[in-house]
């Protein structure tokens, strides 16, 4: 039986290294490790990228160190020539369907926190519009969300790992990611709106 490769994908910011240290924490599973001990690891250093950059090296990759493997790939990502490069999906899940079963998980986000974000560290370019031409395309993919992580916990967790059939750790690691919860530095207080008037009782 193949063993599962897991494409973890999404725009720049959406939470590329959030769910690449949810979904590579399992014990059973081959994933992006680095992330563990470092808040930020830049994508060069993913431990599929290199296949990422040529396909094809899939067939020397050692499929038998597990059953379960992760990649993350933001869209774009930045090579090791500081340039915004799109991913070979295509080319990637081709040659990567040889040698195991591909599931995808797409990555989402607010659309208007995205923007702020990368705008703030994207060097001023708002890369969205153009990664989601890219991830439309992609079928029989489960979609992942940032807020739902830090609404529902381990349940939404729970969720997605019987989705993607997929084993994903609930333990105390993850249960500290939700405390660093990343939206909050772009809330701001909103203006009073028209229901603000209204008086509501709700009974518990």
């Amino acid at each position: 039986m193949k063993p599962t490769l897991l494409i973890i994908t999404g725009p720049q910011g959406s939470g590329n290294h959030l769910f690449s240290k949810i979904f590579s924490h399992h014990k059973d599973v081959y994933g992006w490790n680095a992330l563990y001990k470092n808040i930020w690891v830049g994508h060069d250093q993913e431990v599929f990228q290199p296949y990422w950059l040529d396909p094809k090296k899939l067939k020397d990759f050692d499929w038998t160190q597990s059953k379960y493997f992760v990649t993350s790939i933001s869209c774009p990502f930045i090579n090791k020539e500081k340039e915004f490069t799109v991913p070979k999906y295509q080319a990637f899940i081709k040659h990567a369907k040889k040698y195991a079963t591909v599931k995808i998980a797409i990555i989402g986000r607010d659309k208007n926190i995205i923007k702020h974000q990368q705008l703030r560290v994207r060097r001023g370019r708002h890369t969205a519009p153009m990664a989601l031409q890219k991830l439309n395309r992609l079928n029989d993919a489960v979609y992942l969300s940032q807020e739902l992580f830090f609404l529902y916990g381990t349940n939404y967790i729970k969720s997605i790992s019987k989705q993607l059939n997929f084993p994903i750790s609930t333990g105390s690691y993850i249960k500290n990611l939700l405390k660093h919860e990343a939206n909050g530095k772009y809330i701001k207080k909103a203006s009073k709106g028209k229901f603000d008037k209204h008086q509501f009782n709700i009974n518990y």
